[in-house]
């Protein structure tokens, strides 16, 4: 029978390995018994106080304990809505605005902090509900009841106009993702992860569904640990990690300060990475390192639950060459869309829009803004298709793989010509000189402005550049810093850059 329900891989799992660790930290460990037990415990009480179909806001520190109180937010028949309390206080008043939610489950701790939002939720504390006796009747009824495209989480990803979107994903998309993920990059019981992204971003799923799926064990990574390369490997090894999903910047924290030359990870074996695009010069650095690992790299905006493309690295790439995105998991199909709404052509830039399983169901409280990006197939003209446009540019190369260009809002014109800033990033990041770098465009100033990080001056560095860029596409501002500012998620923080240019 198929799976409908992301709990099923749970339930199995605790058959066979009640007393394993499924995930730890520096201060918690929970093994599968005890997040079967505290999930089961706080759907039960959700339940009994009438909450269900609703948004639960989880507000607590990344823990294991977090994890289990997004099981008991589905066990409920409720979707949880990650909030950690180190996220910008605006940011979460703004959530909170949108969800109206019922309920906060957190810890008592917080009571005080929780008072200062504006918001009427009742506030369940994790220590209490976990105490509810398990109401079997009650989770048997929900779980009757509910159905495979019903909600499980809402993530807020960062809207163009500065307003939190609240992504809807349902079991069917998640569940299709964990299967078509798990089978590309060879997930198993023996699989140990480390895991580096918030659980408040999408990116986290790669970790906690695999983990209940197989009986892996997850450790959820300090984060002051990517501060410290050294300190961050010597974690890997400590714990005998062997898969790590992390974003571009994480990776290259790592190779891009010589970090290998004083430890490697040693059992380290599946490397996947995503959300920007790796440097050829650093991407070797870690192919050397770890000559045994697989390296993938994945591609998938939130609006298409977690990752939607893969590509396994097979061959040696050049300098100036990208590594590909790939081709999609299996049930979705890209679709490269020129401005006129046609198929590009082989080679010829379009905009990568995403159809099948893997859609989302659009955002919270928001249909107007569903409506622009989830839109009827252009292509088909015989029944309602939803596609959804993700705004990035691409092309297809001669081997049939996707290749990803840039953000169309990473598109510029600049001295009367059209220019892409991750071409500019990318011959900077060839040089020896630089570790990493980041390019802006400062519309109102018409100035292409490079940060970056690494031993060449400024001036050395726009030498080094007039050899390879033409005179448009050479940086007006070059400034050099110690470290690149980073989003929660390990990304490049591009706003906190663009601001910086702005008060200039």
């Amino acid at each position: 029978m198929r799976q409908r329900n992301v709990l099923e891989y749970l339930e199995t799992t605790v058959t066979r390995l009640p007393d394993k660790v499924a995930y730890a930290d520096d201060e918690c460990q929970l093994t599968f018994a005890q997040v079967f037990h505290d999930s089961r415990a706080i759907g039960s009480a959700l339940v009994s106080k009438g909450l269900t179909g609703e948004p639960i806001v989880v507000y607590m520190p990344k823990s294991p304990r977090t994890i289990a109180a997004f099981f008991g937010c589905v066990y409920g028949g409720d979707y949880y809505v990650p909030i950690d309390p180190e996220m910008p206080s605006f940011r979460i008043e703004l959530i909170f605005q949108n969800l109206n939610p019922k309920a906060i489950i957190c810890e008592r701790s917080v009571a005080d902090e929780l008072s200062s939002y504006q918001h009427s939720a009742e506030l369940l504390f994790y220590d209490e509900l976990v105490q509810t006796p398990v109401d079997e009747p009650s989770l048997s009824a929900v779980r009757e009841r509910q159905i495979d495209t019903d909600p499980i989480y809402i993530v807020f990803t960062s809207g163009s106009t500065g307003v939190p979107k609240g992504v809807v994903a349902c079991h069917r998309s998640v569940i299709d993702y964990i299967e078509q993920l798990s089978e590309v990059l060879g997930f198993s019981e023996e699989t140990r992860f480390a895991n580096q992204s918030p659980l408040y971003f999408d990116a986290c799923l790669k970790e906690l569904y695999p983990t209940i799926k197989f009986g892996a064990t997850t450790f959820l990574t300090p984060k002051q640990l990517f501060m410290f390369p050294v300190k961050l490997v010597e974690y890997l090894n400590e714990h005998r990690i062997n898969t790590v999903c992390w974003v571009v910047s994480a990776l290259t924290m790592i190779s891009a300060f010589r970090t290998f030359d004083k430890v490697k990870p040693e059992y380290l074996r599946t490397v996947a990475f995503g959300s920007e695009v790796f440097p050829i010069k650093q991407f070797k650095r870690w192919r050397e390192a770890l000559p045994e690992a697989t390296f993938t790299n994945l591609y998938g905006p939130t609006e298409t639950t977690g990752m939607c493309c893969y590509y396994r690295v097979d061959r040696d790439f050049a300098p100036d060459e990208v590594i590909p995105v790939g081709r999609p998991f299996r049930n979705r199909q890209i679709l490269l869309l020129t401005p006129d709404n046609q198929l590009a052509a082989p080679g010829e830039v379009g905009e990568i829009c995403v159809r099948g399983t893997a859609l989302t169901l659009g955002y919270y409280h928001a249909f107007d803004r569903t409506e622009e990006v989830f839109v009827q197939n252009p292509l088909n003209d015989r029944y309602p298709e939803l596609i959804y446009r993700t705004g990035d540019l691409g092309r297809f190369n001669e081997r049939g793989e996707l290749i990803f260009v840039s953000r169309k809002d990473h598109q510029i014109k600049h001295m009367g010509h059209r220019i892409e800033l991750g071409e500019i990033e990318a011959n900077v990041n060839l040089l020896p000189g630089v570790s990493m770098c980041c390019c802006l465009f400062n519309k109102e100033k018409d100035k292409i402005e490079l940060f970056y990080v690494g031993e060449d001056s400024e001036a050395e560095l726009l030498t080094a550049l007039k050899d390879k860029l033409p005179r448009y596409m050479l940086p007006n501002r070059l400034k050099r810093l110690e470290r690149l500012p980073l989003t929660a998620n390990g990304k490049i923080d591009r706003m906190s850059l663009k601001r910086e240019t702005e008060n200039q």
